[in-house]
């Protein structure tokens, strides 16, 4: 498989090409009854676009299936998909009885890395699919985040700020999942009770309120004092700026701008967004 952007370390360097079995030796391509393939046990991926799916199996009863599928040798004459499950349920789909297959050896470890590798650089993984499948390798394989990061190429503050939004409220996962708030929503949410997310959601979705606002109603739900506004009259240029630097470090920030200088203050709300800061100005 050719090498892509964005995929951490890749297929190659998680399990090398070396590692083959004797019917796939070399990591030559070779046929495998369809029948005889199971879906990654590991996948963290649940819901397939139906729609989509059926365009692929167009394409391949006219083409053929032309990337193969990766595979590892399992118990019985079995084998377990490592890599290309559309590809693998669209090709039943087109009703082949046989797939081109890559056979590699492969961990219990190796096909959750992989299955994620996979999902993340397609983004087809929803955020709550991708912050269940990170916390499975640091519980279950002991990885730190920067050894997940590192494997999927994204930030270490990334990683944190994925795995936190499932201390989310159940409401909120699920709207997550629908894709009626964003992960930034749902981050600014957190310290609330189930109750309490709940009720700032439905205005979320009602209102399609910003991430900023959801975290100004978030600090009064939660009881904290509003920050208090002065009412100065400033530039339209300094207003301009003020907007910018909290577009482009995706937090709030105050500019006090005077004739002999002035400050710039960034405000954070957690450890991990003050990590992601430092990544961003450092």
């Amino acid at each position: 498989m050719p090498p892509r952007s964005g995929l951490g370390k890749g297929l190659d360097a998680l399990i090398p090409p070396g590692k083959t079995t004797s019917s796939g030796e070399g990591g030559g391509v070779t046929q495998v009854a369809i029948d005889l393939i199971q879906r990654n046990p590991r996948q963290p991926r649940e819901k397939f676009d139906i729609e989509e799916l059926e365009n692929l199996a167009t394409s391949i009863r006219e083409h053929g299936v032309i990337q193969p599928i990766i595979v590892s040798p399992g118990k019985n004459g079995i084998y377990v998909l490592i890599a290309g499950e559309r590809r693998l349920q669209a090709s039943r789909k087109a009703g082949l009885r046989t797939v081109p297959v890559v056979i590699r050896h492969a961990t219990d470890q190796q096909l959750l890395e992989l299955a994620l590798v996979e999902n993340v650089q397609r983004a087809d993984l929803n955020a709550i699919e991708e912050a269940e499948a990170y916390q499975h390798l640091e519980k279950e394989f002991k990885l730190s985040h920067e050894a997940i990061a590192a494997r999927v190429g994204k930030n270490r503050s990334t990683i944190t700020n994925t795995i936190r939004l499932l201390e989310a409220s159940a409401a909120v996962k699920q709207a997550l999942v629908n894709g009626q708030i964003t992960g930034g929503h749902a981050r600014a949410m957190l310290k609330l009770s189930a109750k309490a997310q709940e009720e700032l959601l439905n205005k979320i979705i009602t209102l399609d309120l910003s991430v900023r606002t959801t975290e100004m109603l978030s600090r009064k739900y939660s009881g904290q004092k509003p920050v208090s506004k002065k009412k100065i009259s400033r530039s339209a240029n300094v207003n301009d700026l003020e907007r910018r630097l909290q577009s482009s470090l995706g937090t709030r920030v105050a500019l006090k701008h005077g004739k002999k200088g002035g400050t710039v203050t960034i405000y954070y709300y957690s450890d991990e967004e003050l990590d992601s800061l430092l990544e961003k100005l450092t």
